[in-house]
């Protein structure tokens, strides 16, 4: 059976500036009834005000901002103050500080394969801070450890569960395929999911998780780049054509229009020709002039 987890709740503390005035108060008290009437009833009544000053006294703490003090009595917890400034409890507790404050680790670059098997280079930015300090203290051995092992199993999941970029070419009608490279929103809102899953049970909230860096690994980043090149040039060759065949066209309807010439089948294949030679090239048109027909 599974060991419950743990849970922080309030300890039961008070101000340090009043047991500091009740310890004073105690302590010179104590020392003027020795003074001023000296006998087994003053010093019996100051045998007793000195260890209650002392009580007081030595159950002093401090704590910062964003400061959490873990109390507990003989390994039994006892609670959490979270008050700031000068604080008193039970002396016999033993206190243990935690920060609350906003942690913030680059993870190191992993080399991990994403969900088509191709090695990537893959790197995160995490902002975390304890939420819980009974469960960072007692449910794990080391929560800062916890954190960095848990971010860094995050990640090499949250890369084998994506493609690194769509190279495959699908219909435009349907949706498009959610990658590491073009799905950041949805990319961090996984990271984040995933990392507050495991850091639950530290008692650790994440704050904020981001990419900072995403790469193919160095054996196969040539190739890809090749083929991400082509892809781009494929593009802009289908773009160009596009655009030179409705220009095609709208000479030819013009021609047709104006009457200016008229062309058979065999002029107007030869005229789309030469314009498409003119507008898809990727050097300047030289112009030739024919001095004879095409049936010459």
């Amino acid at each position: 059976m599974d060991k419950q987890a743990s849970n922080e709740y309030q300890a039961k503390t008070g101000s340090g500036y009043a047991a500091v005035a009740i310890g004073v108060v105690l302590l010179l008290g104590a020392a003027l009834l020795v003074l001023r009437a000296p006998g087994p009833l003053t010093l019996g009544i100051a045998a007793l005000a000195v260890p209650a000053a002392l009580w007081f006294l030595t159950g002093l703490y401090t704590l910062n901002p964003n400061q959490a003090a873990l109390l507990k009595l003989f390994g039994s917890y006892r609670g959490t103050d979270r008050n700031e400034g000068l604080r008193w409890s039970n002396p016999f507790y033993s206190r243990t500080k935690v920060s609350t404050r906003a942690h913030n680790f680059n993870s190191e670059k992993l080399k991990v394969n994403d969900l088509r098997g191709n090695p990537i280079e893959i790197a995160a930015a995490i902002v975390w801070r304890v939420q819980d300090t009974a469960r960072a203290s007692f449910d794990v051995e080391d929560f800062e450890s916890y954190v960095l092992t848990q971010a860094e199993a995050a990640v090499r999941h949250l890369a084998s569960s994506y493609a690194y970029d769509n190279l495959d070419d699908k219909d435009e009608a349907l949706p498009k395929e959610i990658t590491l490279r073009s799905g950041g929103e949805q990319v961090g809102a996984a990271l984040l999911h995933e990392l507050q899953a495991r850091f639950s049970l530290a008692g650790i909230v994440v704050v904020d998780a981001k990419l900072t860096h995403l790469a193919y690994a160095p054996e196969i980043a040539g190739a890809m780049l090749r083929r991400q090149q082509a892809q781009a040039i494929i593009a802009a060759r289908s773009l160009i054509v596009q655009g030179a065949v409705g220009m095609v066209e709208l000479a030819l309807s013009g021609l047709q229009e104006r009457g200016l010439v008229q062309l058979d089948d065999e002029r107007k294949a030869a005229m789309v020709t030469n314009l498409l030679v003119v507008l898809c090239s990727d050097h300047d048109a030289q112009p030739v002039v024919n001095t004879g027909t095409l049936y010459n």
